[in-house]
């Protein structure tokens, strides 16, 4: 069974939609709760949360610490780390049972797709699959679903307010290979607005710059104060 981990912070324009996706998967019991984790919402975030029957946390604000609290506090054999402005498809639920049932890695990330029409967002959406299909690092925005032994024993996510997710799937992919990243057929629709603001080339820009940045050794918090 699954525990699902959403950290948020001031989050209400998409999480009901995220929330929703979540349902059929707690009737068919394969979810059996939803842990969010707020780090001081101002706005409707945790009244949301709270009307979906989700157990809401309160920790500082970082996406890194927020997802480890969640963590920690997940009763569940099975983590579903979510970002709160993605939606996953319909059809999640049967992948998410087929990679359990067989588990042909150590984690399984969805395919990536944003909620923008035209070729700018699909073009983007491809690239990240090429980057998570034959680099192994996919984006946060694609969720995590890992069981909770493998989770532990890669360290969990480190408490950093930015590249959380590229620092544990990097320590995953050292300690397993690139085969340990299962990519699902199932879409993760994610929110376009950063993209649509700054424009698709400047945020693409402004992404791999980050990255490398992080690469290059600067410190997650130097990065978070740049990225938004």
């Amino acid at each position: 069974m699954i525990s699902v981990v959403i950290p948020t912070l001031n989050a209400e324009a998409r999480l009901a939609a995220a929330l929703n996706a979540l349902v059929p998967a707690t009737i068919a019991e394969l979810v059996r709760e939803v842990i969010i984790v707020d780090g001081g919402s101002s706005d409707e975030t945790r009244a949301i949360a709270e009307g979906f029957g989700a157990r809401v946390l309160t920790a500082p604000p970082g996406r890194g610490g927020q997802l480890a609290a969640g963590a920690r506090a997940a009763k569940q054999d099975w983590l579903l780390f979510l970002h709160a402005d993605t939606v996953l498809d319909d059809n999640w639920v049967a992948a998410a049972r087929g990679f359990i049932a067989g588990q042909p890695g150590k984690a399984a990330v969805f395919t990536l797709a944003f909620d923008a029409r035209g070729i700018a967002p699909r073009l983007v959406a491809a690239g990240a699959m090429v980057r998570t299909r034959f680099l192994s690092a996919p984006y946060g925005d694609q969720g995590l679903l890992i069981s909770k032994a493998d989770y532990v024993a890669a360290g969990g996510f480190a408490d950093v307010p930015l590249m959380e997710d590229v620092d544990f799937i990097r320590r995953l992919v050292k300690a397993h290979g690139r085969s340990a990243i299962t990519v699902l057929a199932a879409r993760a629709v994610t929110s376009a607005a950063r993209y649509e603001r700054d424009g698709y080339a400047r945020r693409v820009f402004k992404n791999a710059l980050t990255l490398f940045r992080y690469r290059l050794g600067a410190a997650p918090e130097e990065l978070a104060k740049d990225y938004h």
